[in-house]
């Protein structure tokens, strides 16, 4: 426990933080969004373009919740349970979809299933059509693109709970004559339950404030994140907040709910180790299951190995042809020898590690506050800590635009919109969730008896928290620094609101290399690169972390 000194020296900068940066942005967009935009005329009737886009945005979250859940839990089920082929293999490429940058992942389902991509074309040509069989586009190509992106949620969540459940239980029911479907019925889906729902509200609530997918695959069907960007754009600020206000409030609303069910779940009254998995003996089944993992394994590495087969494509050599007709390394050598192609690179290298820094340090002191404190603030800052992660990022980026679009004593007198600074600002307000959640999930496991050990001692605060605390609660910070700094990286929904030429982030210049210059060959080679650099980010933080919290503990 923090003395009283320390804990009000750690409160008032924090709340300071968590005021100027997210509530009072907020509340500008709130009231702007309530008394600057027409909402009879918003949602005049249902066939009003903001009222289709708010039944869009809510039937396909709500389809997505079934489609990933459906998936994601087959998948950690089958995963878990069966001794299947490839297991490891599937259980490593599984989580893939979660380090995949949104903008890569919807690129690749367009060169991919598009109108103009690989698989449409191949069919034509193979089945000797005039047009294309399918056009990847409308409310079931962003439906596709969200269960491929989410469904990593159901999956990591059911496979947590899973590992929980008693053994004794399943051998329980086989001994009772139970079939696998009715132990899975009966029993384990029981248990899986507030894994369910925590799942289910995450992805609702993720789905809901997705921004890429419609963007490129919505065509003329409406989204309310569509909708603030398409106002923003056409400089109608007044009717971007307004959309944005109605947006915040939904989310909000799930995440009050993931909270309630988070602080009522308790722990299952299992306790005994976790069941093996079972062979699969049957030659049918195993034939069965063979092809199962073959076809997922086909569906979750396909659109990234055609993003790598695209990189290598000569500029002006795929155009009405089922794949390039050249390929070069020119794409890739442009990216480290021009420096106007690396530029964007380094952007986003120096801003995502400037934000990372600041939530850092920020996400470290704000959960120390909340659960190493009794001050009366602690509460606040805990709910607008998490606040964030309610707040769509088109939205944050509105927020941040109604804000500092004049002098401001939170941006020391200066205007910050069209600055560099302005997406640093945003990526820190982004994942400031992130590495306080992760930091007061270690610091709640943390015995504070070791801390009254090391002050009877005789050693001053600094020092213990220095030589005790932070090795203990490293692995937490490790992992929200991780998160933070990858997510960052790849940020694309408030960087084109936000960003000018000059701090053009990677996210930013593969969008432009596609939607303007048609340089499918190096926004392909952008989007390998940006994800080799998550890839060995994610190494780097992990051996970084490993190796400090092991010389600290030895030190």
């Amino acid at each position: 426990m923090l003395s009283r000194r320390a804990a009000w020296l750690l409160l008032v900068p924090v709340l300071l933080v968590l005021v100027g940066y997210v509530l009072f942005p907020s509340l500008q967009t709130f009231v702007l969004g309530i008394g600057g935009g027409d909402w009879g005329d918003l949602f005049a009737s249902p066939r009003a373009v903001n009222a289709r886009a708010l039944t869009n945005s809510v039937l396909v979250s709500l389809y997505t919740v079934v489609g990933a859940g459906i998936l994601g839990t087959s998948l950690a089920y089958c995963l878990f349970r069966f001794d299947l082929p490839l297991r490891r293999v599937m259980m490593a490429l599984a989580a893939f979809p979660l380090a995949l940058p949104p903008l890569v992942g919807v690129l690749a389902f367009a060169f991919l299933y598009g109108e103009s991509g690989i698989l449409p074309r191949g069919l034509q040509m193979l089945l000797g059509l005039d047009d294309v069989p399918f056009s990847f586009r409308g409310l079931g190509a962003v439906w596709l693109v969200h269960v491929y992106s989410l469904y990593v949620y159901f999956y990591l969540f059911v496979l947590a709970a899973l590992r929980g459940v008693d053994r004794s239980l399943l051998e329980a029911s086989a001994d009772l004559g139970a079939s696998g479907w009715t132990t899975f019925r009966r029993v384990v889906l029981p248990l899986l339950r507030p894994a369910l729902i925590s799942a289910a509200l995450l992805v609702f609530m993720v789905s809901m404030a997705s921004f890429t997918a419609p963007l490129l695959f919505a065509d003329t069907e409406p989204f309310l994140t569509v909708q603030i960007f398409n106002y923003k754009r056409n400089g109608n600020l007044a009717l971007s907040a307004a959309v944005s206000t109605l947006l915040t409030v939904i989310c909000l609303v799930f995440l009050i709910l993931i909270e309630w069910g988070n602080r009522k779940q308790g722990g299952g009254a299992a306790k005994g180790a976790s069941a093996p998995p079972l062979p699969v003996q049957k030659g049918w089944q195993r034939a069965l299951a063979g092809f199962g993992v073959v076809s997922l394994l086909v569906f979750l590495v396909l659109p990234i190995a055609t993003v790598l087969l695209i990189s290598f494509a000569q500029e002006g050599s795929w155009t009405t042809q089922i794949m390039p007709s050249r390929y070069t390394f020119g794409n890739y050598a442009a990216l480290l020898s021009d420096p106007d192609v690396f530029a964007p690179i380094a952007n986003s290298l120096r801003m995502a590690g400037l934000a990372t820094v600041a939530n850092v340090i920020f996400g470290v002191a704000a959960a120390l506050v909340i659960v190493k404190t009794k001050l009366p603030g602690r509460g606040l800052v805990r709910l607008l800590a998490v606040l964030p992660f309610a707040i769509p990022g088109t939205v944050i980026a509105v927020n941040l635009i109604v804000t500092f679009n004049e002098p401001s004593a939170w941006s020391g007198g200066q205007i910050l919109v069209g600055t560099f600074w302005i997406l640093p600002l945003a990526y820190f307000v982004r994942h400031i969730p992130f590495v306080v959640r992760a930091t007061m999930a270690s610091l709640e496991r943390y015995d504070d008896r070791l801390t009254e050990a090391s002050a009877d001692l005789g050693a001053p605060y600094r020092v213990t928290f220095r030589r005790i605390v932070l090795p203990l609660i490293m692995p937490g910070i490790v992992a929200g620094t991780l998160l933070t700094f990858v997510t960052a990286l790849g940020e694309f929904v408030s960087s084109i609101l936000l960003y000018v030429y000059s701090n053009r982030p990677i996210s930013v210049e593969i969008w432009s290399q596609l939607s303007r210059e048609f340089n499918f060959g190096e926004a392909a080679a952008y989007s390998v690169f940006l994800m080799i650099l998550i890839m060995a980010s994610a190494l780097v933080v992990r051996r970084l972390g490993v190796e400090g919290s092991g010389k600290r503990l030895g030190g």
